[in-house]
C-alpha cells in the first residue's frame, strides 16, 4: 500500500511540475484529463518493475531547476547538405525565426497548440489515442506525462508524395531545462513522407510521437540523437499501418547520460512492413535503453529489428524487443537481431529478445549476441600494415553497417557514417 502512495506521489508531482495548457478544444482537454487519470492509476515506475530492470528511471522522475537562460538567434543549424524543410525548436519550444516556412506541396505542416485549439478530425482521433492503447500490453508513464501536459509541437499531414524531407532540428540552449515535445503524424492512403529528427533538444527530454500511415503509405523516419554527455531523454513513438504501407525507422545515438527510446508498431492492415533500426556508440557514464515492440494484427506481414551498440568505458547498452503475433495474423514475416560489442570489459550489453506467437503459419526469428572485436580479424588487418587502432575502427564500422543499411535514402546513411567516423577519431 505504501508503495502504491509513494508511486502515485511521484506522479503528482510529475504533474505538478508540468501544468497543463490553457485555451485548448473541449476534446483536446478531455484527452488530457484522461491521460492524468491514467499517470495517477499507474503511478511512477521503480527500478523493480519488469518492464524498467535493466534501467532506473529515477533519472527521468525527479523534476529538474528551471533557469532564465534566453537563446540568441544564430545561423540557421544544418543538417547534411542536402535539400529539406527544416522546422527548429529551441529548449523544447518551436522557433519560427529559425525555421523554413511551413510549405510544401503534398504537405500541411501546423504548431500542435493551434490544432488542439480546433477541433480537426484526424487530429482528435489521434491525439491521445495510440498511447492510450499503448498502455494495454505495458504500461508507460512518461507516455502518458507526455500527453497531459505536452505543449508544444507540430502536426504534419502528408496528402501525398512529398519532393523532400522534413527536418525536426532540436537546439537546446539552456542549461537545466525539461522538455515535453508531442508531434502528431498522418501518412495518407498513397502518400509518402521521409522525416527527419537531429539534436539533444534539452537537459530532460520527454518526446512522444503518434503516427498513422494509411493504406498503400509511406514513412521514413531517421534520428539523429545529440551528443550531449549530461542529456537525459526518453522518447515514445508509437505508430499504427494500414494495408499495404511501409514504415522504416532508424536510430543513431551517440552519448548522452540516460536515453530510453519506446517504440510500439502495430501492422493493423494486410501486407503492412515495418523495420525499426537503431545503432548506438557510448562511452563512460552512457545508458541506452532500445526497448520496442511490434504487434503483428493482420496476416501478410512482414516486421525486421535490428539494434547494435557500440560500448566502452563502463557504458551500458540495453536493448528489450518483442515480436507478438496475434491469432489472424498468418503469414507473417518477423525477424530480429541484437548484438553489442564491448570494446573493454567493465561496458555491458543487456538483452531481453522475445516472441510470442498465437498463430500458426508464421516464420519469425530472433537472435542476441555480445562480445569484443574480432582478433581474427584484427590480426588479419593489422599484418598487412594497418594500424592497431584504424583496423578496430574498421571493424566497428563494419559491425554497424547493418543498422545503417535499413536506411533507404543512402544520402541520409552517409551523413550519419561520418558522424560515426568522427566519434570513432576521437578514441584512444
Amino acid at each position: 500500500m505504501a508503495e502504491a502512495a509513494r508511486r502515485q506521489e511521484g506522479a503528482a508531482a510529475l504533474l505538478a511540475a508540468h501544468p497543463a495548457p490553457a485555451g485548448e478544444a473541449g476534446w483536446a482537454r478531455e484527452a488530457r484529463e484522461a491521460a492524468r487519470a491514467r499517470l495517477l492509476a499507474m503511478g511512477v515506475p521503480a527500478p523493480r518493475d519488469e518492464y524498467w530492470r535493466f534501467t532506473d528511471p529515477a533519472g527521468l522522475i525527479r523534476p529538474s531547476p528551471q533557469d532564465a537562460a534566453l537563446l540568441t538567434p544564430d545561423e540557421k543549424p544544418v543538417f547534411g547538405d542536402f535539400d529539406r524543410l527544416q522546422l527548429v525548436f529551441v529548449d523544447g519550444v518551436f522557433s519560427p525565426e529559425l525555421s523554413d516556412p511551413p510549405e510544401m506541396t503534398g504537405l500541411v505542416i501546423q504548431r500542435l497548440d493551434e490544432v488542439l485549439a480546433t477541433d480537426i478530425h484526424w487530429a482528435r482521433d489521434l491525439f491521445g489515442q495510440l498511447e492510450s492503447r499503448g498502455q494495454e500490453p505495458v504500461a508507460r508513464p512518461f507516455a502518458a506525462l507526455n500527453t497531459a501536459c505536452a505543449a508544444t509541437g507540430v502536426v504534419i499531414r502528408a496528402t501525398g508524395p512529398t519532393p523532400k524531407p522534413v527536418s525536426l532540428r532540436y537546439l537546446h540552449r539552456s542549461t537545466s531545462s525539461d522538455a515535453l515535445i508531442r508531434h502528431l503524424v498522418r501518412v495518407d492512403p498513397g502518400a509518402s513522407l521521409t522525416l527527419m529528427e537531429s539534436g539533444p533538444a534539452a537537459a530532460r527530454l520527454n518526446l512522444c510521437m503518434e503516427v498513422e500511415i494509411g493504406a498503400g503509405g509511406r514513412l521514413d523516419h531517421v534520428r539523429a540523437q545529440g551528443r550531449d554527455h549530461e542529456r537525459q531523454a526518453i522518447t515514445h513513438a508509437f505508430v499504427r499501418l494500414g494495408q499495404g504501407s511501409v514504415y522504416k525507422s532508424f536510430t543513431l545515438t551517440m552519448n548522452g547520460r540516460l536515453t530510453r527510446n519506446e517504440q510500439l508498431v502495430e501492422l493493423t492492415g494486410p501486407g503492412a512492413s515495418a523495420h525499426v533500426a537503431g545503432a548506438c556508440v557510448g562511452d563512460g557514464d552512457f545508458h541506452h535503453d532500445d526497448t520496442v515492440l511490434v504487434i503483428h494484427d493482420a496476416p501478410g506481414c512482414e516486421s525486421r529489428q535490428v539494434f547494435k551498440k557500440v560500448l566502452r568505458n563502463g557504458a551500458t547498452g540495453v536493448f528489450q524487443g518483442k515480436i507478438l503475433v496475434r491469432p489472424d495474423a498468418q503469414n507473417t514475416d518477423g525477424y530480429q537481431l541484437s548484438q553489442g560489442l564491448m570494446l573493454d570489459e567493465d561496458s555491458q550489453f543487456l538483452a531481453k529478445p522475445e516472441l510470442e506467437i498465437h498463430a500458426d503459419d508464421v516464420k519469425c526469428s530472433h537472435g542476441s549476441t555480445v562480445g569484443g572485436v574480432d582478433e581474427t580479424a584484427l590480426f588479419y588487418l593489422t599484418s598487412r600494415g594497418i594500424a592497431r587502432n584504424e583496423a578496430e575502427n574498421l571493424l566497428i564500422l563494419a559491425f554497424l553497417d547493418e543498422p545503417l543499411a535499413e536506411i533507404a535514402d543512402e544520402r541520409y546513411a552517409e551523413d550519419l557514417r561520418t558522424r560515426l567516423q568522427r566519434w570513432l577519431a576521437r578514441r584512444r
